[in-house]
């Protein structure tokens, strides 16, 4: 269970996006000289942040990307939870992963459970607007 630098660089394209796209759309190029770094890979984080309901896009002469809404409304878990694949405390835990046998029986589940919980509100308390007034010019 580690955040990867996709999870990493998806939190900071999102804080990018609401410091200077409060009243325009902010380019990709933008993003990436800011934060120093590479267009290609923005891409890709850009892609899933659109596709996942975060940001939108608009193609022209004028366009670029928006958070879709109000980045009071968006929480470091949401732009993590929709960047990490296989962001579970244990295995068992994973939608995809077959059904354990123990899990009427086991003991630890309850405890496994409540750590992820914990760590879902933990990132839930931190918003894009505030990570992005924090973040120093």
């Amino acid at each position: 269970m580690v955040v990867s630098t996709k999870g990493r660089y998806a939190l900071r394209v999102m804080i990018d996006i609401a410091k200077y796209g409060k009243d325009s759309y902010v380019t990709l190029s933008g993003i990436a000289e800011r934060q120093n770094l590479s267009e290609k890979y923005l891409e890709s984080i850009i892609k899933m942040l659109v596709q996942n309901g975060l940001v939108k896009g608009l193609r022209g002469k004028n366009g670029g990307y928006k958070l879709s809404r109000d980045a009071k409304e968006i929480t470091a878990w949401d732009v993590i939870s929709v960047t990490e694949n296989d962001f579970y405390v244990v295995a068992c835990m994973d939608p995809k992963a077959p059904k354990c046998d123990r899990v009427n029986s086991c003991v630890t589940l309850p405890m496994w459970k409540d750590f992820s919980e914990t760590m879902e509100n933990f990132f839930n308390k931190y918003t894009i607007a505030e990570l992005a007034e924090a973040e120093k010019e």
